[in-house]
């Protein structure tokens, strides 16, 4: 869209109310309005009468462009926008360039300000002044539910598990007991003193099982809806990408699942742009006569990201004939350590380029062992 009579529209969004600025392009000071937390309808009369009177100002048609800050509240007001025809923005929030004082002021006005700034000069054509972020459609962002919601089962199940084990190393004993003979386990049990287990510690243990036992029956439903999710698109483009995936022997089908909805349901244009999107991308550091890199950026997918490391490991164990394995292993050799773990980072990257490449243009990478059959391994 070009800045030229464009109303710039930036959205400071917070629970209880939302600061609207607006700037007419050419304009020399924004107007700010505060609204309600949430009233749509609101916003939409907003704008609408903001529209109005620019083009009573100019004389002529004039655009809208509005913008807010990726957050909390997701995608939903984008596509509320994108309904009554507002060309839309999501700035990720990151990415935009601050004043490297050590203190700054901060406050919901200046904040909407430096959101009508940022959108100017990126709709002007700085792309280097922010990254928007790629809104994925109502339907790819439900897809990626049951994996996520699988991962904060698993996590809250290792806390349950952690906190069992806490619980009962301060009364000096090593080791839970078993869930399928609990009551009798806990009966058993002698602190390291000699003593039975106290009787509020018995009940909090036994609450403890129970969200434990709770995780524990969730997570294969979980993971069951997300394999009738799948038979049931055998059409879909991205079920074919992940069912491809699960080939591949070592990719299971969760690491599938993850790689499909977090990453390869994207388009790139080049591989640097898709390790740049996971944060496996090296940082470069020139100054002077220096000239090196500093490691990856850490600034993708975190989720993608933790995935690509585990999944990496893995290769080396169900793929120990590929390439990639063959490099990792004449990389390192017998090293440990440090410059094992930066090696696999590296690998992983690796890793994702081709495993890209194969869902794209259906090219394995070297050496790969397929299976019938996609069978879970991870």
């Amino acid at each position: 869209m070009p800045s030229e009579n464009t109303l710039h529209i930036a959205i400071e969004l917070s629970l209880s109310s939302w600061l609207v600025a607006a700037r007419l392009s050419g304009a020399e000071r924004p107007r700010l309005h505060r609204l309600e937390g949430g009233n749509t309808a609101a916003l939409l009369t907003l704008i609408t009468e903001l529209r109005l009177a620019a083009v009573n100002r100019v004389g002529g048609p004039v655009g809208v462009a509005c913008c807010f800050e990726a957050g909390r509240d997701g995608f939903w007001l984008h596509r509320v926008l994108t309904a009554h025809d507002v060309a839309s923005y999501v700035l990720e929030p990151t990415s935009i360039l601050v004043n490297r004082r050590a203190r700054r002021a901060k406050t919901d006005r200046l904040d909407a300000e430096g959101m009508l700034r940022v959108l100017a000069a990126w709709l002007g054509g700085d792309r280097q002044v922010c990254s928007m972020v790629r809104v994925p459609t109502a339907d790819e962002e439900d897809a990626k539910r049951p994996h996520r919601e699988r991962e904060h089962l698993v996590q809250e199940r290792l806390r349950i598990e952690n906190r069992l084990e806490a619980l009962l190393f301060t009364q000096g004993i090593r080791g839970r007991p078993s869930l399928r003979s609990w009551e009798r386990d806990v009966a058993e049990l002698r602190t390291g003193d000699g003593r039975t287990l106290p009787p509020l510690l018995r009940a909090e243990l036994d609450r403890l099982r129970r969200r434990l036992v709770l995780a524990l029956q969730l997570i294969p439903e979980v993971e069951a809806e997300r394999a009738t999710a799948l038979a049931a698109a055998t059409s879909d483009t991205m079920t074919r990408k992940i069912t491809a995936l699960q080939r591949i022997r070592g990719i299971g089908e969760n690491f599938a699942a993850v790689l499909g909805r977090e990453v390869f349901y994207r388009t790139f244009d080049n591989r640097r742009q898709l390790a740049s999107y996971v944060g496996i991308a090296p940082m470069p550091y020139q100054s002077g006569g220096m000239d090196r890199d500093r490691g990856i950026s850490r600034a993708g997918n975190p989720r993608a990201r933790t995935t690509l490391v585990q999944l990496a490991w893995l290769w080396l164990r169900y793929q120990p004939g590929s390439a990639l394995a063959g490099w990792f292993r004449q990389r390192v050799g017998t090293l440990a350590g440090r410059t094992r773990r930066i090696a696999i980072v590296a690998m992983a990257r690796k890793l994702l380029i081709s495993l890209w490449r194969f869902v794209e243009t259906g090219v394995l990478p070297e050496g790969v062992e397929i299976r019938t059959a996609a069978l879970p391994t991870a």
